[in-house]
């Protein structure tokens, strides 16, 4: 079980694009979630968005670097963006990235070193 919420207990069901980047040495990066029209911003919804939540069976992580994007006035995506510092917390984070791939029926690839290399390279 792998899930994202932006309040607690309320899993948010759309699910977001997600682009990487990472420091030469690997030790830190950030991955940068878009959510378009997410559930958190429909007009039902409340309360204040005081982070993104990133659940599953190894505990929580958590970003309070959110940003709504807003069209005409109106809200229409949410933007998160979590930082690691460590090559822990970066396995940590793509071990959550795989959990929630495998949850939301969505394809996961990593890319080794050694392919990073080749791709640099052509």
């Amino acid at each position: 079980m792998a899930a994202i919420q932006f309040f607690p207990g309320v899993d948010e069901p759309v699910v977001p694009d997600i682009r990487m980047t990472r420091s030469r040495d690997g030790r830190t990066g950030q991955a940068i979630f878009v959510f378009d029209q997410p559930q958190a911003l429909s007009p039902e919804t409340m309360a204040d968005i005081g982070g993104m939540y990133m659940l599953d069976e190894e505990g929580q992580m958590v970003t309070r670097d959110v940003n709504a994007k807003f069209v005409n006035g109106k809200p229409s995506a949410l933007e998160a963006t979590y930082t690691w510092k460590t090559t822990e917390d970066f396995e940590r984070f793509m071990r959550f990235a795989e959990r929630y791939a495998q949850a939301n029926d969505l394809g996961f690839a990593q890319n080794k070193k050694d392919e990073a290399g080749e791709e640099d390279a052509n």
